[in-house]
């Protein structure tokens, strides 16, 4: 029988009337039940999260550290309980998800790091006359509440970054996961729960958007970090008034892979960049620029490595590609292939759904307007291109609306520098794949793809206010 869990309101759990169905994406199971946040919910974590302020603000910075380690650990206690359940949320193959939670228990230990090097510096400030025998002393203070809205592809991850740098820092958060994906991050508040977070500091409060809006409006949040969309990112920023945003955002990640590149490392790396977890990441490769000397080699050694690749029950240890989401990302998927087709594509791999299972799709001869080159797929899909000329591929990567990561295969000195100079986005992988991340990098993107960054010691920075202490010690 499948289970009711209930939120978390500032330290307690309380049951709703609104429930939320959780549906497998595998097999449309009932995976569980989860109560609804209304907006009176919102409001009233925000106001519990704004009393604890005074306590959080003042934790030091040895008890800020105990605790996010208790967090990892219990995550690490969890294991393997939290991974099947993020396979069962969200179709992600189970091997996928044990390494999601070991990275969201990664993160708490960052954090616990991070925690106490959050200092300042001593800066003198006698530069012009009449400031002799004056310094500075700067530091960082968090800024009061938090508001937290996480996708469902990293349901447990994403959900950490926004939790564990909010502790770190000394500030309340009050948290939205998806609502897809809102058991995983239920069960970390169960974790929590058991730590020595003061009550209050942490809200975990599923919910539909219309009714989580005080996370937007409310003067008492003063930061706002989303992942997600690019529509639903950008209108928040316009929405949320003075508020400081961080937004995470989409993308359609570009990959070069030059004549010098090791081509099977190349394609080992970019079968999985492509199709891991059904391509539903916003780093995962969409389009891959082959040089013309090895595209040959690359596109035959890349569809064999497709065939290869284990479709079926995300629970099974086998499996590589489980289900995408929703249906009716499946089916959008699957018309934007017939659309490229019609217009010319070349399909050279997969194509076929099954319900909300979709082919690993490889697609050539594309023409850059179409869909599945312009848009964010997120789906399990890319296209190829052949390339001469590094300057003109690097314009050809920057021609689109996103730029989150990028990846270069060479180990040509100067194409390596000139590639991380002129392309436009957050982070420019060399010798391995734009969905490459670990995660106390700075990580984040430009143009539609957000502003920001995430990592924990960024995103410490984005929930605190440098504030300076003038001395005359004249």
């Amino acid at each position: 029988m499948a289970k009711s869990y209930k939120m978390y309101l500032a330290g307690k759990w309380v049951a709703a009337k609104d429930k939320i169905r959780v549906e497998s994406p595998y097999d449309n199971k009932l995976v569980g039940t989860v109560s609804s946040a209304i907006k009176k919910d919102y409001t009233k974590a925000i106001a519990e999260a704004h009393k604890s302020f005074e306590i959080t603000r003042n934790l030091p910075s040895y008890a800020r550290e105990r605790i996010c380690q208790q967090i990892a650990d219990g995550i690490r206690a969890n294991s393997e309980k939290m991974a099947r359940m993020m396979s069962l949320e969200m179709g992600k193959a189970i091997k996928d998800a044990r390494v999601e939670v070991d990275r969201s228990a990664n993160c708490f230990h960052v954090a616990a790091e991070e925690s106490k090097r959050i200092g300042g510096e001593i800066t003198d400030l006698d530069w012009v006359p009449g400031s002799e025998e004056r310094v500075a002393l700067i530091r960082r203070f968090p800024v009061g509440v938090v508001a937290g809205i996480s996708p469902f592809n990293f349901p447990l991850n994403l959900v950490a970054h926004k939790i564990a740098p909010a502790i770190a820092a000394g500030c309340p958060i009050v948290l939205k996961p998806a609502s897809k994906t809102p058991i995983i991050a239920l069960m970390l508040a169960e974790i929590i729960d058991k730590t020595d977070l003061p009550k209050g500091a942490l809200s975990v409060l599923p919910g539909s958007s219309k009714e989580s809006t005080p996370l937007i409006e409310d003067p008492r949040v003063k930061v706002i970090t989303f992942t997600g969309s690019s529509p639903v990112g950008w209108w928040i920023k316009a929405n949320s008034g003075d508020k400081r945003t961080v937004l995470e955002l989409g993308g359609n990640a570009g990959v070069a892979v030059a004549d010098d590149a090791d081509v099977d490392f190349a394609v080992m790396r970019l079968v999985y960049g492509s199709f891991g977890q059904a391509g539903q990441s916003c780093i995962s490769v969409q389009r891959i620029y082959v040089h013309e000397k090895v595209y040959d080699k690359f596109v035959r050694k890349f569809r064999a490595a497709i065939k290869k690749i284990k479709m079926g029950n995300p629970l099974n240890d086998k499996t590589d590609l489980g289900p995408m989401v929703d249906i009716e990302s499946a089916k959008r998927t699957e018309e934007w292939i017939k659309e490229a087709v019609a217009g010319g594509a070349k399909l050279l791999a997969g194509g076929k759904r099954r319900n909300r299972m979709l082919q690993p799709t490889l697609l050539g001869n594309v023409k850059t307007n179409m869909n599945v080159c312009s848009q964010e797929v997120f789906a399990p899909l890319a296209v190829l291109f052949q390339y001469r000329d590094l300057k003109k591929v690097v314009k050809q990567i920057n021609d689109s609306e996103y730029g989150l990561q990028a990846g270069v295969f060479t180990n040509r000195i100067k194409d390596i520098f000139y590639a991380y100079k002129y392309i436009e986005c957050g982070g420019v992988i060399i010798n391995d794949i734009p969905t490459y991340r670990v995660d106390h990098m700075p990580y984040g993107g430009v143009k539609k793809s957000g502003m920001g960054r995430e990592g924990i010691k960024y995103g410490i920075e984005d929930m605190t206010e440098i504030k300076l202490l003038g001395l005359n010690l004249k």
